[in-house]
C-alpha cells in the first residue's frame, strides 16, 4: 500500500543561484550558530523524488516536513509509503528496484539476524561531509553501534510516567510531587478529599503499563549504579534477582497503602492505550501512569470523550517521583530513521536528513504527533515541559544499562505479579529467570 502524501506543491521558495553554493557547514553543536536558518547546500532547482517507507499507516507529521522542505527545494518530491506487516517486508523492500530512500529502523532489529541486510544497507549518518547535526540529539536518545557507527537517527521518543490533572491539584491546593515522601502526602490528601484512586493505570506487564512507568527506572537506576550486575542479570543468573528488590517493595509498599488498586484498574481499563486514555478524561483521576505512548493518543481523543469535551482540564506529563530525590527520566526511542546507502538520490535524501536533524524541524514533528523530541526542547508542547531542565544525573536511556531484552521482561513479570499479590517481593527474587511466561 502507498499512500503519497505531499505531492509536489509549488511554493514561494528561497531560491538561491547555484553559485552560492553552502560549503564546509558545521553541526550547531560545533559552532553553528543553534536555531539558525536552513541554509540549501544543493542547487535549489534540483528536481528529485524521495522515498520513505515506514510502519504508520499515515505520517501526517512527516509530511508535515515534506512541505516545509519544499520551501527551500520546490522541485524535490517525497512520497511516504506505508508498508504492511513492516517486519516481513522491508528486507525485501531494500533490494527491490523501488528501494526505498529512507526508511524506519528498531534496535530490537539488531539482534535478528534477518534484519542483517537493514543495517548493511545503511549509511554511517556522522560522516563529516554529510553535515548532520548529530549534536543536536540530546545525549539519552542517541544510539551508536559497538563499532562506534551511528546508522540510526532518532525522530521520535518517549518516556513513562505519569499524566497530571492539573485541575484536580489546583482546586485542592496540592502541588505535583517531587519525591517519594511527597507522592505519599499527595496521595493521602487526595484520598481525604474524596479521589479513592489516586493514580490509576493499565494492570498488565507490558512496556506502556502502570508497573514499568512506576516502578522500572528506579530498576535501571540501581543498576546503573552496580554495573557489576548487568553481566548476571543478562545471564538470567538467579542471584542477580536481588536487584529488583528494591523497585519491587516500592511498588508493594504503595499497593498496601491502597494507592493503586490493580483489580480496580483491570475493571475499568481494558488496554494500556485508548482505554487508559478514555478513562482519564473522565476527569477523577489524579494521575494516570503510562507510557509516552499513551500522551501521544490524547490530542485525536479529547473530542472522542463526551466527559472532557463538557468538562475540559489542563493536564500534564510528568516522572514518577518514586525515589527519596525524586524520579528518573527513562529515555526511549520511539521510531528511528535510517537512510539507504544505495539511495539513487543520496545527495538529496541526505539534504533532508540534513534539513529534519535539527531542533525547529525534529520538534515540529514530535508536537504534532505529541510525542517527545530527541532534542533538548521541550517548549513546543506544554505537556512535556516538566522535562525542561531535568537534572542530568537522573537522566539515563535503557541503552546505556547494558541490560538485554529478557531482563526488561522479567521485571515487567515481577512487578505484576507483586503487585497483583500472585507473588512476594521474595518469591519473585528467587523466581528471576523464570518469571516471563
Amino acid at each position: 500500500m502507498i499512500i503519497k502524501k505531499g505531492e509536489l506543491i509549488k511554493k514561494t521558495a528561497v531560491l538561491l543561484s547555484a553559485a552560492i553554493l553552502v560549503t564546509g557547514l558545521t553541526a550547531c553543536g560545533k559552532g553553528q550558530e543553534k536555531n539558525a536558518e536552513f541554509k540549501p547546500a544543493l542547487p535549489t532547482e534540483t528536481s528529485c523524488s524521495i522515498r520513505v517507507a515506514g510502519t504508520y499507516s499515515n505520517f501526517e507529521s512527516l509530511e508535515s516536513e515534506f512541505e516545509r522542505f519544499y520551501e527551500y527545494y520546490p522541485n524535490a518530491s517525497l512520497n511516504y509509503v506505508y508498508l504492511d506487516n513492516y517486519d516481513n517486508t522491508i528486507v525485501s523492500a531494500l533490494l527491490s528496484d523501488e528501494a526505498p530512500d529512507i526508511y524506519v529502523t528498531a534496535t530490537w532489529m539488531l539482534d535478528d539476524k534477518k534484519m542483517a541486510p537493514v543495517f548493511e544497507n545503511a549509511e554511517v549518518l556522522y560522516d563529516p561531509s554529510l553535515n548532520i547535526d548529530l549534536d543536536c540529539i540530546r545525549k539519552g536518545a542517541r544510539w551508536t553501534a559497538e563499532n562506534g557507527d551511528v546508522v540510526m537517527l532518532p525522530i521520535f521518543t518517549r518516556s513513562y510516567g505519569m499524566l497530571v490533572n492539573m485541575d484536580i491539584f489546583e482546586k485542592n491546593g496540592l502541588k505535583v510531587p517531587t519525591d517519594y515522601k511527597s507522592l505519599v502526602e499527595v496521595c493521602d490528601k487526595l484520598k481525604t478529599a474524596g479521589y479513592e484512586n489516586p493514580i490509576m493505570g493499565a494492570n498488565g506487564n507490558t512496556v506502556s503499563g502502570m508497573y514499568y512507568a512506576f516502578s522500572f527506572p528506579l530498576f535501571c537506576d540501581n543498576v546503573l549504579k552496580k554495573p557489576e550486575s548487568v553481566a548476571p542479570l543478562n545471564a538470567m543468573d538467579k542471584s542477580a534477582g536481588e536487584m529488583m528488590r528494591p523497585a519491587l517493595e516500592k511498588l508493594q509498599d504503595f499497593v498496601k497503602k491502597g494507592y493503586l488498586n490493580p483489580a480496580r484498574c483491570s475493571e475499568e481499563i481494558a488496554d494500556d492505550y485508548n482505554a487508559v486514555i478514555m478513562r482519564f478524561f473522565e476527569g477523577d483521576v489524579p494521575m494516570m501512569l503510562g507510557s509516552g505512548d499513551m500522551v501521544s493518543g490524547t490530542a485525536k481523543r479529547e473530542s472522542k470523550s463526551e466527559a472532557f469535551t463538557a468538562n475540559p482540564f489542563k493536564y500534564k506529563f510528568y516522572v514518577v517521583p518514586i525515589d527519596d530525590d525524586g524520579g528518573f527520566f527513562l529515555d526511549a526511542v520511539n521510531l528511528f530513521f535510517s537512510v539507504n546507502k544505495n539511495s539513487k538520490n543520496l545527495d538529496m535524501t541526505n539534504e533532508f536528513i540534513r534539513f529534519l536533524t535539527r531542533e525547529k524541524e525534529l520538534g515540529n514533528m514530535a508536537a504534532i504527533k505529541r510525542l517527545i523530541t530527541p532534542t533538548d526542547d521541550f517548549s513546543l508542547d506544554e505537556v512535556y515541559s516538566s522535562l525542561e531542565g531535568f537534572p542530568e544525573d537522573k537522566s539515563f536511556s535503557y541503552q546505556e544499562t547494558g541490560l538485554n531484552d529478557a531482563v526488561n521482561k522479567e521485571f515487567r513479570a515481577a512487578a505484576y505479579k507483586v503487585a497483583n499479590g500472585i507473588m512476594t517481593v521474595d518469591e519473585a527474587i528467587s523466581a528471576y529467570g523464570s518469571l516471563w511466561e
